[in-house]
């Protein structure tokens, strides 16, 4: 059942396609810092380990704002890690098991990209899609990820 709540069909299905990519880049970021998580060591092993625990949970709520979002415009939440991978800004890894340092580094360029793409789709959001409560949502994940990547940051200084 298409949603009435006064978003053309066309525009419901922009808005979720958007998201659909929005979904898949907090999908793999998520992984990410799970991944150094688990792999974290050295001197501030504990610190690190605490921050990117933080950070993933953090992220688990975005991504099921995200998914609930496309749910309520009237479509269906991809779910696998190849439809996550196949609509992903961003990029994995594999078999890269950086220094903590590295590790940062990586994901604050993960979410100062993200920060990036997420002004253009807020503005898809507002100007061409005409749809308000997408662009609401995806500027707080962008202040979320602008105090994640300030966090980084002040690590790398």
């Amino acid at each position: 059942m298409i949603p009435k709540i006064g978003i053309t069909e066309a525009n419901l299905q922009n808005s979720t396609k958007l998201l659909t990519v929005v979904l898949s880049d907090e999908m793999t970021l998520y992984i990410k810092t799970r991944k150094f998580h688990w792999n974290v060591a050295g001197q501030s092993f504990m610190e690190l380990h605490k921050l990117f625990e933080v950070q993933y949970t953090d992220l688990e709520q975005v991504i099921d704002e995200v998914a609930e979002r496309i749910n309520k415009l009237g479509a269906k939440t991809i779910g696998t890690m190849k439809e996550f991978s196949d609509n992903s800004r961003l990029k994995e890894n594999p078999n890269k098991y950086p220094n903590q340092n590295g590790m940062m580094a990586e994901l604050l360029s993960d979410h100062e990209t993200l920060i990036c793409e997420l002004r253009k789709d807020i503005d898809i959001c507002t100007d061409t899609n005409h749809d308000a409560g997408t662009a609401d949502l995806l500027t707080g994940i962008l202040q979320q990820h602008e105090t994640f990547a300030w966090i980084l940051r002040r690590y790398l200084s």
